[in-house]
């Protein structure tokens, strides 16, 4: 897990100087902004319901037992608002996205609540994950978070589209005790992870003499692991080299040839020039490229082939079998497309 991002439910973020000199409005939406959000809940609508109508028979009946019954019913409306308070305070969430995630392909983050209370632990909290134009259609449940303990969830997701995937906070919610009513706040806590295009299986044509379309590299005598041939030993070369089952006399040495180790690069070019009223269509067309380039990479990376990617615009990033397919999978994760006015040859 690479990101983590924590939050106290306490801490406030650090006012910009723009913010904290524009003063007047900004303060004002401080003051006013509620520092949680309560809801009722459709068992709550009923009870509120009830309530109100005991109270407008208490009023009208001046009956003691219904004036008794309308307080019980506003005193567990009270111990609501405290329990879910007290549920609610010193807790710390903390977020572990992936390394990596694709396109097609579901991963998962981890979501982990901390308890600071000393004696008082935290019921019923639900957390969502909130991202950044996206519904928050995530969350984590946890029935119980026992004072100095943490506990762990996590939620599995699958993204639909490439490109960077920001998480800006969480919304922390309780219906503790009763369920009649959900008390939230929301905490910023910001969060980025890139997601990958969707890979395909690709069968790529067979070398032939050595090499394979759009490659470069040709077999040589050079330093490698493989063997070519032998040879006269001569003057400088490698003791080490010699092929004893061969060399019958001290003056009749002879040396194994070795092949040289050889580099194939294949480049994979992007058409990123889309025009100015393309649309939905030019749009989709242009992720089929990602994808299919994508694609073709991964395969040639496989295969043991150096790839490089270059797109119309002039962009260019390379990668081998060392690297691994990382590089051209977030440059492709994030390349976007330009009109045609604006993009490039590559020269």
């Amino acid at each position: 897990m690479a990101a983590r991002t924590s939050i106290h439910p306490r801490e406030q973020p650090p006012l910009s100087p723009a913010a904290a000199d524009g003063g007047g409005a900004s303060r004002l939406r401080r003051w006013f902004r509620l520092p949680r959000k309560l809801r009722m809940t459709r068992e709550g609508k009923f009870f509120l319901l009830i309530t109100l109508g005991v109270g407008l028979a208490a009023v009208h009946s001046g009956n003691n037992l219904l004036y008794l019954l309308l307080g019980m019913l506003l005193s567990l409306i009270i111990v609501s608002g405290v329990l879910s308070e007290l549920s609610l305070r010193h807790l710390t969430v903390v977020r572990r996205l992936p390394r990596r995630a694709q396109v097609g392909r579901p991963h998962l983050v981890e979501i982990e609540v901390y308890n600071h209370k000393r004696r008082i632990p935290s019921y019923a909290i639900e957390i969502e994950d909130l991202r950044a134009g996206q519904p928050a259609d995530k969350r984590c449940f946890f029935l119980k978070i026992s004072p100095r303990s943490a506990q762990v969830a996590a939620y599995r997701r699958t993204p639909a589209r490439r490109g960077r995937d920001r998480h800006v906070g969480f919304r922390v919610a309780t219906r503790f005790p009763f369920g009649l009513f959900e008390k939230s706040r929301t905490l910023a806590a910001d969060g980025e992870l890139v997601i990958y295009p969707a890979v395909d299986p690709v069968r790529l044509p067979e070398r032939h003499d050595g090499g394979a379309p759009g490659t470069d590299g040709a077999l040589g005598r050079g330093r490698g692991d493989d063997i070519v041939g032998v040879r006269p030993m001569r003057e400088g070369d490698d003791p080490r080299d010699i092929y004893w089952r061969k060399s019958t006399l001290p003056m009749q040495q002879v040396l194994r040839e070795r092949a040289r180790e050889t580099r194939r690069d294949v480049t994979l070019e992007l058409e990123v020039r889309q025009p100015d009223a393309a649309g939905e269509d030019g749009a989709l067309r242009f992720e089929r490229r990602v994808r299919d380039v994508a694609s073709r990479a991964v395969a040639h990376l496989r295969r043991g082939d150096g790839v490089r990617i270059a797109t119309t615009r002039g962009e260019r990033v390379r990668a081998d079998a060392r690297s691994g397919a990382d590089p051209l999978l977030r440059f492709l994760a994030l390349v976007e497309a330009a009109p045609s006015a604006r993009a490039g040859r590559v020269g």
